[in-house]
């Protein structure tokens, strides 16, 4: 079995071209390098190296076996990262999210469950990735994953609602289009992920004025009369509820104003996760 530093200063070597540069690189001396890089042939039992007068040259094997070294060493770091990330993930579930609304869900199946949720977005193209790596043990994304590792289970929508005062003329509808809503200000959560960019993208000619703090919002929609969006995942918890009754509650229709979630997650996982899953879809508001 061949060390992993042989490999380490082979593909050093390849990058760096000379034996002083690659001691340099490895915080090594140049005649340690020498004997790593002579022991490493022997034990393959090839010629890795054209040796000329004061010079050094990896041989056509010499280059595939640098290619193949730098592979097997990216391997072995995977595998370590992979295996450190499943034990931590027997202990406490990790979830993941690409919007900010399952964060809701999350927080009261936290009461029956360990687990930790990371605040921080995932993007969409990174759900695949991030459960093979096991970074994540569950990942609430917006399309169904099916592969031979992965699966989802559907587990709601996320559907959006804009509080408007009462006093409107458009307050006295019992549903809203974005369309209906164009050239208002509102004043909106700056964390809101995907729905940033539907509202922004859909109510024409509007005006968004973002909150980094709730209670900054809480504060605004108090003392004036800017519009504010909820969803019917916002309010399962008492601290993001607005006390509001100059203010009525509409769904807004169009289909951009609904996001499907679903449950991802590996399929060695299943049997331990399947609480969860039956929780959140409990939790979660039809």
């Amino acid at each position: 079995m061949i060390d992993n530093y042989l490999l380490e200063e082979l593909v050093a070597f390849n990058k760096n071209k000379t034996l002083a540069k690659t001691a340099k690189q490895l915080l090594i001396t140049q005649p340690t390098v020498t004997r790593g890089l002579q022991k490493l042939e022997e034990e393959l039992g090839v010629q890795l190296f054209d040796r000329q007068p004061n010079k050094l040259l990896l041989t056509k094997t010499g280059e595939l076996a640098a290619q193949k070294a730098e592979q097997l060493l990216e391997a072995n770091k995977n595998f370590a990262t992979q295996i450190r990330n499943y034990a931590a993930n027997q202990r406490v579930v990790r979830i993941g999210t690409i919007a900010p609304g399952p964060l809701y869900v999350a927080k009261e199946v936290a009461k029956d469950f360990a687990m930790k949720t990371d605040h921080q977005f995932i993007q969409p193209q990174d759900v695949t990735e991030k459960l093979q790596e096991l970074q994540y043990s569950l990942i609430f994304s917006q399309k169904e994953i099916q592969t031979e590792q992965i699966e989802s289970v559907y587990v709601g929508q996320e559907r959006l609602s804009v509080h408007l005062d009462k006093f409107m003329y458009l307050a006295n509808q019992r549903s809203i289009t974005f369309e209906e809503l164009k050239g208002l200000s509102f004043v909106v959560m700056d964390d809101i992920g995907t729905w940033k960019t539907i509202v922004q993208d859909n109510i024409p000619n509007a005006k968004f004025l973002y909150q980094a703090q709730r209670d900054s919002l809480n504060e605004i929609t108090k003392y004036t009369k800017f519009p504010y969006f909820t969803t019917n995942i916002t309010n399962l918890t008492d601290e993001s509820k607005i006390s509001d009754i100059d203010r009525v509650q509409i769904p807004i229709t169009d289909s951009t104003a609904a996001m499907p979630f679903y449950a991802s997650y590996l399929k060695i996982q299943h049997s331990s996760l399947k609480p969860i899953v039956k929780r959140i879809l409990e939790i979660w508001p039809q």
